[in-house]
């Protein structure tokens, strides 16, 4: 096999039984592995112990995927917030995007990951993306199944002349939707890609000091093998990491 890029994928703090765990669902990596066509390491979330610094030099790119926790609202300046949290994620999620961004290699996002890199360019959250009567529910209800929890679905209007329009060639996509947060303000610098029907942001990009950066909040990495449209996203992260996008 020639060699491939090598992918950095973020863990979050989970606990295991009873033990503390560096925790990346399966299917993150093996989305990304199979359909973009890297190598990847996965990133321990241990700002004690590590630096972003220290990481960045032997990535060739980093996705920062969903996960339970949300970013602690300090960290866009606000109080209160529902949690769980997990501030040491917030730590290196954050310092990554900057250091990844200074070295001009792809910062990508999916959910979680979105909202971080959101809040790492200067943008705000709102936190109330399934409870607010100026929106659409963009989660389930809470005592549905996990995977009836990825069938819930909206679409998503694709904003003309960006580069998910030149990926898909279509108006809109039909994706799933798992968030209780989104966008309240856009960070500096991105662009927008796509919108729900009530309006709220959905996917972003930029390319801050030329850096390639694609987020979007919905779950790509979900039954991508049956999903041509999630395959895409994942074809577009390899182009990133091989200097085609």
């Amino acid at each position: 096999m020639s060699s491939r890029p090598v992918l950095g994928v973020i863990a979050c703090n989970r606990v295991v039984g009873t033990e503390s765990a560096q925790a990346v669902m399966d299917r993150y990596i093996r989305a990304a592995m199979t359909y973009a066509n890297v190598a990847a390491l996965i990133v321990p979330s241990l700002p004690d112990l590590m630096s972003a610094a220290e990481v960045v030099p032997r990535l060739d790119g980093i996705l920062l995927t969903g996960s339970p926790s949300n970013v602690a609202t300090r960290r866009y300046n606000q109080d209160g917030g529902e949690g769980p949290f997990d501030d040491a994620r917030d730590e290196i999620a954050l310092s990554m995007v900057d250091r990844m961004i200074d070295a001009q290699k792809p910062v990508f996002g999916i959910c979680r990951g979105f909202q971080e890199i959101n809040v790492a360019l200067g943008g705000t959250l709102r936190r109330d993306t399934s409870a607010s009567d100026d929106l659409i529910r963009h989660h389930a209800p809470d005592d549905v199944s996990f995977d009836a929890m990825f069938s819930h679905r909206h679409p998503v209007e694709i904003v003309a002349g960006g580069l998910l329009e030149a990926a898909y060639s279509k108006a809109s996509l039909n994706v799933n939707s798992v968030h209780y947060q989104g966008i309240g303000q856009l960070g500096e610098g991105l662009s927008v890609e796509a919108r729900a029907p009530d309006g709220l942001i959905e996917a972003y990009s930029a390319r801050p000091n030329g850096a390639p950066l694609l987020a979007v909040q919905w779950h790509p990495e979900w039954g991508t093998e049956n999903d041509l449209d999630s395959q895409t996203y994942f074809h577009l992260l390899g182009k990133a990491l091989r200097g085609e996008l």
